[in-house]
């Protein structure tokens, strides 16, 4: 009797095994969707009244898993060759605000639904900062993103990548797809609004793995966008659990949807019947706040004091919110905010909403009327009408960089004569105000060094890695601010440069703030990748230790300061004295060292901003700074040897008695006080 029970049990067994390696099913009943399924749902994940699976909506810094209900036997066996399968799905993201898609999403096949302790934001809700990149997770991953994500290697903010047990892609493209026609690449935006599908198969016996993604309307592309050749076997388990993961942020949101989902284990999974699939909401202009509708009361006309009184209030009303738009701005209508909803959203610019002034404007706290996303308002003035058309192409351009360490320019609108540009909101104010007096809130090293490597890595993302160079012309502490989880932004990105269209009167030609300008800058006007640099060197230097780059009370240049205690051996001494003995010293001497080299008085010795990168995150090893000597009537000596590209000038007299009276500004700052 035992025995035959024991049989039973293998048979069972055996029968569950070839079943698994038969699964296929096809989430794509008529116009139903994913209603009559049974997914296993966590975070915002839902199933909406049509039948469509959202994975994402408004609500910041959460988690959103779907996975398919039971555990796939992808192999037999531990040390077995994992199966050959299938899959395809139609998803679609659909951005809060045009143009700003969100986080974006992931197809999984896990050991869970969806590991422990994952975060939001860039982990997309599969990893975290400890366990993100290690072997023992056992996930494969294809992620549809739509953030430039610096930290994971992102190509761009537009992109599909097959990820193993990490966020950095073993392989990754700009999303598009290849044509049948031309053989060409077409590009797609991810977060367009509208459906696209995913085809994803992996060949077990050619241990290969191809990714492929076209319009709705456009038939399966032969040729894969992306191909990865390696063997899963030894990533997924026996057992494995698949579906999506995503993730929302701290201010961008999209809702994500999946429409229709097929699989199918050793074999070609089934085509989706596009005809059949659940419908999309409509997407389109939101609704007009009725506290913002003018209507002139109809029903009043026979009483002619009260028809009197109606016009002229919209005649105020009318003044009050005047606008300038000319035909050629409808083109920018997305990045064209309405004056009556920035006023809603300041509050009317009331004082008690203003965040700070500065060269170029005041700025003012706002939440939009309609979609609550808080914003902040710039007003500056442009009295110049010439080149207008230009000004604001430009501003629209702007509009388009992403990344992660800028702060995002939403949008613009023209009244009268001043320009008011919306940028998101940073919750946290600038930095500047965690630095200097006595600061409620102090920032100790790990978030410094954290956020001196994001403005590095924004930076070379204006430098070098959008399709046009952006200067920023102001790097400084105030124009970087901090998020909700403190990572610094950089703000005012390319604003100078606007303002090249059309000056304005009370700024002079040289923009810029005293301290962080080059030397050249200051003498010919002429902004460079090489002055940001200049401008950082003095950043790095302000945020190790405190101190600003010039304190007229004290007479104290800060490069100078830093440069004495590096000739006595004891440039650790510059550190700012409030974070006391919390701080690596490796890293703390790195900045130190490198906001020297940045601040050269020679624009061909200074770093580029992808060497800055290199060596801030370790890659490359910072070379010896080692100082050129001058003879007395100043002609340089040959330096060093070993020193490569980066030399400095300094009067060979100089020691710790005299240094202070013969500034090394001299040399690294000469023009640029």
């Amino acid at each position: 009797m035992l025995f035959r029970i024991v049989l039973m049990v293998r048979v069972l067994f055996s029968l569950a095994i070839a079943a698994s390696q038969e699964l296929n099913f096809n989430f794509n009943f008529t116009y139903s969707g994913f209603r009559s399924t049974n997914l296993s749902l966590d975070g915002l994940a839902e199933l909406t009244s049509n039948g469509l699976l959202r994975l994402t909506n408004e609500t910041k810094q959460r988690t959103s898993h779907a996975f398919y209900p039971n555990p796939v036997t992808f192999k037999n066996s531990i040390n077995s060759t994992a199966f050959t399968f299938s899959t395809t799905f139609v998803f679609a993201i659909i951005p809060e605000y045009p143009t700003l898609g969100g986080h974006g999403i992931a197809f999984v096949i896990a050991p869970t639904r969806g590991l422990p302790g994952a975060l939001p934001s860039q982990y997309l809700g599969l990893f975290n900062e400890t366990n993100n990149g290690n072997q023992t997770n056992h996930v494969v991953a294809v992620e549809l993103d739509t953030i430039y994500n610096s930290d994971f290697n992102d190509i761009n903010d537009n992109h599909v990548g097959i990820d193993i047990n990490g966020l950095v892609s073993e392989r990754s493209a700009s999303a598009g797809y290849y044509s049948q026609l031309n053989g060409k690449l077409t590009n797609l935006t991810l977060s367009s609004g509208h459906p696209m599908q995913v085809w994803m198969e992996y060949d077990g016996m050619e241990k290969q793995f191809n990714v492929t993604i076209a319009p709705i309307d456009v038939d399966k592309p032969s040729r894969p966008l992306l191909t990865l050749s390696r063997d899963l076997s030894p990533i997924l388990n026996s057992s494995m659990y698949m579906g999506f993961s995503s993730s929302t942020g701290t201010s961008i949101f999209a809702s994500q949807y999946v429409l229709g989902w097929s699989f199918k284990m050793n074999g070609l999974a089934e085509a989706l019947d596009i005809s059949r699939l659940p419908k999309l909401p409509r997407v389109g202009p939101k609704k007009t706040s009725k506290f913002l509708t003018i209507g002139l009361p109809v029903l009043c006309l026979s009483l002619a004091l009260v028809a009197v009184s109606s016009i002229f209030y919209a005649i105020r009303r009318t003044r009050k919110f005047a606008e300038v738009l000319e035909d050629w701005e409808l083109d920018y209508g997305p990045h064209r905010f309405k004056f009556k909803d920035l006023y809603t959203a300041t509050k009317g610019f009331r004082d008690e909403e203003l965040l700070g002034s500065g060269g170029f404007g005041r700025v003012y706290k706002g939440v939009l009327p309609t979609s609550k996303i808080q914003i902040a308002v710039k007003r500056v003035s442009h009295e110049s009408r010439q080149g207008m058309r230009e000004f604001v192409a430009e501003i629209v351009s702007i509009g388009r960089l992403r990344h992660r360490n800028l702060v995002p320019l939403l949008g613009y609108c023209r009244r009268r004569g001043e320009l008011l540009l919306v940028y998101d909101y940073m919750p946290n104010g600038s930095l500047d105000k965690y630095l200097y007096g006595q600061p409620t809130v102090a920032l100790n090293w790990s978030q410094r060094f954290r956020v001196i490597k994001g403005v590095a890595s924004g930076l070379l993302y204006l430098h070098e890695e959008w399709e046009q160079v952006v200067i920023h012309r102001d790097v400084k502490a105030s124009n970087v601010l901090l998020d909700g989880e403190l990572n610094g932004r950089l703000g005012d990105f390319g604003l100078a440069r606007l303002y090249d269209h059309g000056t304005d009167p009370q700024t002079t030609h040289v923009v810029g703030t005293l301290g962080y300008l080059a030397p050249e800058h200051a003498r010919t006007g002429k902004a460079t990748t090489s002055t940001d640099v200049f401008a950082l060197g003095a950043f790095l230097l302000e945020v190790a230790s405190g101190r600003r780059p010039i304190q007229p009370t004290e007479d104290i240049i800060l490069v100078d300061w830093v440069f004495i205690r590096w000739l006595g051996g004891e440039i650790l001494e510059a550190r700012d004295p409030n974070l006391g003995t919390e701080y690596i010293s490796e890293e703390m001497e790195l900045v130190l060292k490198l906001g020297l080299m940045c601040s050269h008085s020679e624009p061909a010795a200074r770093p580029s901003m992808r060497q800055v990168v290199q060596f801030l995150e370790g890659n490359v090893p910072l070379p010896d700074i080692l100082p050129l000597r001058l003879s007395a009537s100043g002609q340089k000596f040959s330096h060093h040897e070993g020193f490569d590209d980066f030399a400095y000038s300094y009067p060979s007299s100089m020691d710790k008695a005299s240094a202070h009276s013969s500034s090394v500004a001299e040399s690294l700052l000469s023009g640029g006080r």
